[in-house]
């Protein structure tokens, strides 16, 4: 399927100063802004995303910045294979202060081993005893172990264990939350919409900040699977409530910056206007990301010159950010979008004039 043909088919807060910094210029990254907009493992792992393109880009002070802010946040938690990774393709270009701590590796995995027999031992009492709630928090107890040490796929088995010792509606939502977070860590995006539609069952249970963490998880769900319309939708549906409280999976500004592409991407003229223009909840989102409300409004007046600007800030953002996006691909939406919005609004000459690769494809 062509691209233009798949895109079709798929329907086409309170901020710090720190946060409101600008993240991207024209060729360079602030990357201690773009990191702090994250916290835990979705910080280190963009953190070394950052280092593996500059890397790539033979940008050296970049890649050894990035490395030199994960390797101190990784020293935070007590994943020691991710430290030892990290000083490895560190490899000495830091300074003995950013060298491998075998001491530290030690005591954590001494400290882990020993929280580990403390965990297995309670929770076999606990199973002994037929105490359900109990073993509820036994089981989440070991899924905050292996998550911690970076065994994602045994942490996702111990939270999903809990859901049938669950007793009350804050149990399940627990249970559904914690899934799903480590579910988007994995990449196993089937689990994340499955979570979801659990966690939705129980409304009575559910608190509005936890109801925009789910359409923010279910709107990355969307988004992996190409479903552009599906996940703007989702995204924009995302009330300013969420704040910075699920900055362990995404920012404030990223929701401004998926839900706005996304909408651009897939929905009409009238649609823009209505659900994203107007959108007061949204606004509050694209204020944090002035350049995506500016392409939007762009786009909705007709604006064409504005479009260079726009696509080099956009280019810059989902190249940074390609854990959840595939630049290349993004590349074909823009390409979408200004044949969509320029070439049917009777403007093809002035377009080509400015674009005529975009006219000659």
């Amino acid at each position: 399927m062509e691209p233009d043909d798949e895109i079709y088919a798929n329907g086409g807060a309170d901020v710090s100063n720190n946060r409101n910094r600008p993240i991207i210029s024209s060729e360079q990254l602030d990357i201690e802004a773009y990191a702090g907009l994250y916290t835990g493992r979705t910080k280190i792992t963009r953190l070394l995303f950052i280092a593996d393109r500059f890397g790539q880009n033979n940008n050296t002070a970049m890649k050894m910045e990035a490395l030199r802010m994960a390797y101190e946040e990784i020293k935070k938690g007590e994943n020691t294979q991710l430290f030892r990774d990290v000083v490895h393709k560190i490899d000495g270009r830091l300074g003995d202060n950013y060298g491998m701590d075998s001491a530290w590796c030690e005591m954590v995995d001494r400290r882990a081993d020993q929280r580990k027999e403390k965990l297995e031992n309670e929770l076999n009492a606990y199973r002994t005893n037929l105490i359900k709630e109990s073993i509820r928090m036994g089981y989440n107890d070991f899924g905050d172990y292996y998550y911690a040490h970076g065994y994602l796929a045994d942490a996702f088995k111990s939270y999903a264990r809990t859901r049938d010792y669950c007793t009350t509606s804050k149990h399940v939502i627990h249970t559904c939350m914690s899934a799903i977070l480590v579910s988007i860590e994995m990449g196993q995006f089937t689990h994340v919409t499955s979570y979801v539609s659990k966690a939705e069952q129980t409304a009575e249970a559910l608190e509005p900040p936890t109801v925009s963490k789910l359409r923010c998880a279910a709107g990355l769900a969307h988004l992996e699977a190409k479903k552009y319309k599906l996940a703007a939708r989702k995204f924009l549906e995302v009330s300013p409530e969420l704040g910075n409280s699920y900055n362990e999976v995404i920012a404030p500004q990223d929701v401004a910056t998926y839900g706005g592409l996304c909408a651009l991407a897939s929905f009409d003229r009238m649609e823009l206007k209505s659900k994203v223009i107007d959108n007061p909840n949204f606004r509050n989102f694209l204020e944090l990301v002035p350049e995506v409300r500016e392409l939007i409004h762009d786009f909705y007046s007709s604006h064409c010159a504005l479009y260079c600007k726009s696509k080099k800030f956009c280019v810059g953002t989902w190249y940074i950010d390609g854990r959840r996006f595939r630049i290349f691909y993004f590349n074909k939406v823009l390409d979408f979008i200004l044949r969509r919005w320029f070439f049917n609004a009777g403007k093809i000459a002035y377009t080509c004039s400015i674009f005529p690769r975009a006219c000659h494809q």
